[in-house]
C-alpha cells in the first residue's frame, strides 16, 4: 500500500530586514505569551487584582521564562560546550571556527528551565507585589498550557523536535532534515497542551472557589509534565548522550515536576477542606 505522507520544508524565517530575522518560532513564542497574558488579564479582572499587577507579573514572567529555558537548555543539554563558551550561553551569536562572530539566534529553550525561571521570577514579584505567590501560580496555571502549546507549533514550523521513525499515514516527511516519515511530536505536544488549556479553564470557571490553595499549580504541572513524558516515547533524542538512557533528559526532567504537581493538588485539596470546615 503506498501512503502519501505529509512533506514537511518551510524556511523558519518569514523575512530579513537589514539582517533582523523575523521567524515563525519567534512570532508564535511571543504570540502565545501574548495570548495568554491577554487571557490572564481576563483572570485578574475577575479576582478585583489590580491592573498595575499584572503589568508586573508579565515583565517578571516574561525574563524568567527567556532566562530560565535558555540557561536551562544549555546547562541541561549542552553544559560542556556553553561553560566553555559562557558569552553564547546570554548572547544571541557563536564564534565559527573560522574566526569571526555570526549571529544565529536563541537556538535551544528548554521548557523544564522556563519553569524554574518563572516560579524564581514569581517569587520576586510577590514580594513587589505583596500578592500570595501561592494564588498567583495557581492563575498562571489555567493559561500556562495555551503559551506552551503556541511554542510546539513553533518548533513544527523549525523542523525541530522531530519525531522517531513511524509508518503511520500521518507521519510527517521533514524535508529539512532527512526524507523519513516520522512522528509529528511537536504536534501531539501541542495538541495535548491546547486541551490541558481548556481543561483548566473549564475548571477555573465552573469550581475555582471549590479548587485551590495550589491545586490549579499542581494539576497544571501533572498534566502537562505527563504528556511531556509520554510523548517524550516518540521522538528523537536531542543530544547524544541521551541514546544509552532508559529514560531521556526531558523525561528525567519531567519527573520532579509531576511529583511536586502531585504534592500541590494534595496539600490544595487539603487546606481548601480545612477552610470550609472551619467556616461551617
Amino acid at each position: 500500500m503506498i501512503v502519501n505522507y505529509i512533506h514537511w520544508s518551510p524556511a523558519p524565517e518569514i523575512i530579513n530586514i537589514l539582517g533582523l530575522s523575523i521567524r515563525y518560532y519567534g512570532l508564535l513564542f511571543a504570540g502565545g505569551l501574548i495570548l495568554s497574558i491577554y487571557i490572564l488579564g481576563w483572570i485578574y479582572k475577575r479576582e478585583n487584582i489590580p491592573s498595575e499587577h499584572l503589568d508586573k507579573l508579565s515583565i517578571y514572567g516574561m525574563i524568567g521564562i527567556l532566562v530560565g529555558a535558555r540557561l536551562g537548555h544549555c546547562l541541561f543539554y549542552e553544559p560542556s560546550y556553553y561553560l566553555s563558551h559562557p558569552l553564547e550561553m546570554i548572547l544571541p551569536i557563536t564564534f565559527p571556527p573560522e574566526g569571526g562572530v555570526k549571529f544565529i539566534g536563541y537556538q535551544g529553550l528548554a521548557s523544564h528551565g522556563g519553569a524554574l525561571g518563572l516560579l524564581i521570577a514569581l517569587y520576586f514579584y510577590s514580594r513587589k507585589t505583596k500578592h500570595s505567590m501561592i494564588h498567583t501560580i495557581d492563575l498562571i496555571a489555567v493559561v500556562a498550557a495555551l503559551a506552551c502549546g503556541f511554542i510546539r507549533l513553533g518548533n513544527f514550523m523549525n523542523s525541530e523536535i522531530i519525531g522517531i521513525p513511524t509508518t503511520k499515514f500521518w507521519g510527517v516527511i521533514f524535508e529539512r532534515v532527512d526524507n523519513i516519515p516520522r512522528h509529528p511530536a511537536q504536534l501531539y505536544e501541542a495538541v495535548s497542551y491546547f486541551l490541558i488549556f481548556i481543561i483548566m479553564m473549564i475548571l477555573y470557571t465552573k469550581m475555582s472557589d471549590k479548587l485551590k490553595n495550589g491545586f490549579f499549580f499542581g494539576l497544571g504541572l501533572v498534566l502537562c509534565f505527563t504528556a511531556r513524558f509520554i510523548i517524550e516515547f516518540v521522538k528523537e533524542n536531542q543530544v547524544g548522550f541521551e541514546d544509552g538512557m532508559l529514560f531521556n533528559m526531558g523525561q528525567l526532567l519531567s519527573l520532579p515536576y509531576i511529583t511536586l504537581g502531585l504534592g500541590f493538588i494534595i496539600y490544595g485539596l487539603r487546606k481548601t477542606k480545612a477552610q470550609y470546615l472551619r467556616l461551617s
